[in-house]
């Protein structure tokens, strides 16, 4: 297999997982108007059985561990909403609603929606009803009868609104929830750092009444399928975000990492999952939410779906019981992550962590990959640069593969005369033409398969690769040079494509036809075209990634060609 086969073949495969997964989305699921997996959901089962459905929306408690998890509300009544409290530190911007102190805006400041565009930066958290995507706490009472503070009910706070000012290295927001007839209190503290997105939480519980009070803390995040957004067909398999993971995910010491898609909430619920030392997340690409609790903190993890226009799936982490006696007092503790997906800090907020972005079956090389390449970007402060130069390592490491596949390549081509005579010689006779040709082969100690081996070794490091440039929120939006001013968005001015393109023909010049019919001649000729209109929709990063490799595969091919020939002279 020569090296335009070779090329060819990773190609193919890539564009037919991305036009098989976008095939599915358009036509495999039903539903005109729903999006994708709205429209793959099944229908909730009419029993509405705990497990799926339950009536009530704030979470039962027992005196012990929780033994079962209700799943969300049914219905599609409108929630009331308290007042929006505005909370600011240097990199985050959140409005938390005083009806159960729920965090229910987020904005990430310092990853604009649109290029350089910070006055509008990326929304997280969103209370609206077709983007909703929330953080909600609370207690659940063990006792039906008795008042807890839930995410449902009203807290008050003394201002509207908090700044960590300067010189502040962090800052302490108080809600507060009383019930005088119970004379039970609810004290909700949210404390945010300076150039953080973690936001650590305390339900501090103080029992000023006769009886005792016993139930548990709970944390929960609660979202809508984000609407689908129509970018026609080859701006959708062309799209990264078309295939990065959108759903629920949880960690534990046991079970690792473990995601769960919104069309699978109903089928293949979490239930009663008792984990210590783990977190709950919410996920999108580049960005996710994650509740972590204590490490130390047996919880019960479980999901729900609630029913309406815009159906709710939740994911919860539910606490030990706690109990406190008549004039005792309680503290629940947990952190919040609200922000992105960033590789090299993400393990040391929480353990696992850093697995939310998903590489796929081939973590294993994505990950020193991705470490490699913000090392480069570290010496060159540049992500298009930290690209070439990756590229250029790979190159180096792989060039004793490459040079005996390009060897072989060069000692093919020499043969094209001699083994177009025996296609002559032997016309269709297709088994005496094959055994000459292996006699053939033989005699010049040629191994028909030294220019495809090394190019299957490095199949793997591309789609690893690949994946790190597609899921690396680093470089988002990141600017090249010139004309190139987000690598995350196809090239303005296709001058990448072309120049593939280029490389893709001059590539075919060198490399040798011996044994190539008519119709795989023609299909070789027209691929520089097909793949100059498919990289025109590609991310700039990719096709820069691609072109490089090309024009360094054929710098040492004609390299090793030449002094073959060369010494062929001599």
């Amino acid at each position: 297999m020569n090296n335009p086969r070779s090329i060819l073949l990773i190609a193919l495969l890539l564009v037919s997982y991305l036009v098989w997964n976008q095939w599915q989305l358009d036509y495999a699921r039903p539903g005109a108007s729903a999006s994708p997996e709205q429209a793959a959901l099944p229908a909730p089962p009419a029993d509405r059985s705990p497990a799926v459905l339950a009536n009530s929306e704030v979470p039962s408690a027992t005196a012990s561990a929780p033994t079962t998890v209700p799943a969300a509300v049914a219905g599609t009544a409108a929630e009331s909403k308290g007042e929006l409290v505005e909370v600011s530190n240097d990199v985050l911007k959140l409005w938390i609603d005083t009806r159960g102190a729920s965090v229910v805006r987020a904005d990430l400041l310092a990853y604009p929606q649109q290029p350089r565009d910070y006055a509008h930066p990326v929304r997280l958290l969103d209370d609206s009803a077709e983007h909703y995507f929330v953080a909600q706490s609370g207690l659940a009472s063990a006792a039906d009868s008795a008042k807890a503070a839930s995410h449902q009910d009203s807290f008050s706070t003394e201002q509207k609104s908090y700044t960590l000012a300067a010189g502040q290295s962090s800052l302490e927001v108080p809600f507060t929830w009383t019930d005088p007839a119970s004379g039970l209190t609810v004290r909700k503290v949210f404390v945010l750092e300076r150039g953080s997105y973690v936001l650590a939480t305390r339900q501090e519980i103080k029992n000023d009444g006769a009886a005792a009070w016993q139930g548990n803390a709970y944390r929960q995040m609660q979202r809508v399928i984000p609407p689908s957004v129509n970018h026609g067909f080859f701006g959708s398999i062309t799209n990264p975000q078309s295939y990065s993971f959108t759903g629920a995910a949880w960690y534990s010491p046991e079970d690792k990492f473990q995601k769960l898609a919104f069309d699978k909430f109903i089928k293949t619920p979490l239930q009663n999952r008792t984990v210590t030392g783990g977190w709950v997340a919410m996920l999108q690409h580049y960005f996710f939410a994650a509740w972590l609790p204590p490490q130390n903190s047996a919880e019960t993890y479980a999901t729900e779906v609630r029913d309406g226009n815009y159906p709710r799936f939740t994911i919860r982490s539910m606490g030990p019981a706690l109990n406190v006696p008549p004039g005792g007092s309680a503290t629940s503790e947990a952190r919040l992550y609200i922000g992105p997906k960033l590789q090299s800090s993400l393990n040391d907020v929480a353990p696992g962590l850093a697995l939310t972005i998903d590489y796929g079956v081939l973590t294993f090389i994505s990950e020193p990959l991705h470490w490699v390449l913000a090392k480069f970007h570290s010496l060159t402060r540049n992500w298009g640069f930290a690209i070439i130069l990756l590229v250029l390592l790979i190159k180096a490491l792989f060039f004793k593969l490459s040079e005996a596949q390009y060897r072989s390549m060069a000692k093919m081509r020499k043969l094209q005369p001699r083994i177009q005579a025996l296609k002559d010689r032997y016309g269709e006779d297709r088994q005496k033409l094959a055994q000459a040709q292996m006699e053939l082969f033989q005699k010049e100690k040629i191994n028909p398969l030294g220019s495809c081996l090394p190019m299957l070794v490095q199949i793997p490091v591309f789609f690893a690769l690949y994946w790190v440039l597609i899921e690396s929120v680093e470089l988002r939006q990141a600017p090249f040079f010139l004309w190139i001013q987000n690598l995350t968005a196809p090239d303005p001015y296709f001058v990448l494509p072309l120049l593939n393109a280029a490389t893709m023909i001059a590539t075919q010049y060198l490399t040798p036809t011996t044994g190539m019919d008519p119709v795989q001649a023609r299909m070789m000729k027209i691929m520089p075209v097909v793949f100059s209109v498919m990289f025109a929709f590609f991310p700039a990063g990719l096709v820069l990634y691609w072109t490089v490799n090309g024009m360094t595969s054929l710098l040492q091919q004609w390299i090793i060609t030449r002094r073959i020939e060369a010494s062929d002279k001599a």
